[in-house]
């Protein structure tokens, strides 16, 4: 049996570690059939207002889920790893609310830091931590990577420098009460 080419395996692994809504998109996709297909006979009966209101209501409540949530998983599949070893400025997880999108723009200018040092030491979690570092840029959104903050809220680098281990449960901690909110 032949082996796979290094660029088919890394292929296979970039398309694995996509993160995509395909659910939700099947769903869409199915509803959207089932309204085309059977629309103005639909309408006539109960049954058919009932489906018809689940179609109008489904996408809304597939969106609503947190925006941090693939962050989420990929701190969960690199908090384990023992390739890593950097000292990193950790926020506090209890700074004011006023304080939390500062304080997760530190958390994800310090994962370029662990990025780095992936690339470098060619560690096993790379993929997961530019996971990160992407996803977590794009649930930042350009505007508020460029908005102005209170000048109560510290700098990332006014903040104590803990291991990698300390750093990730507080990351994972920030984010999970950004989810609440």
């Amino acid at each position: 049996m032949a082996q796979p080419t290094q660029n088919s395996v890394r292929a296979l692994s970039r398309l694995e570690s996509q993160k995509t809504h395909l659910k939700s998109i099947c769903l869409q996709y199915q509803l959207y059939l089932l309204l085309n297909s059977h629309f103005f006979s639909l309408l006539k009966n109960e049954r058919g207002l009932i489906i018809f209101f689940l179609c109008a209501c489904v996408p809304k409540t597939a969106a609503g889920h947190c925006k941090w949530a693939e962050v989420l998983k990929d701190l969960e599949q690199i908090k384990e790893s023992k390739d890593i070893d950097v000292s990193l400025y950790t926020a506090d997880t209890d700074e004011d609310t006023e304080c939390q999108e500062p304080v997760i723009r530190c958390f994800i200018l310090e994962t370029k830091v662990i990025l780095q040092e992936c690339l470098i030491k060619n560690c096993s979690k790379t993929q997961d931590v530019l996971n990160i570092w992407k996803n977590g840029n794009a649930s930042l959104g350009i505007n508020k990577l460029n908005s102005t903050t209170s000048a109560k809220c510290k700098e990332c680098e006014e903040y104590e420098e803990k291991n990698f281990t300390e750093f990730i449960q507080s990351f994972v901690k920030v984010i999970q009460k950004e989810c609440k909110h």
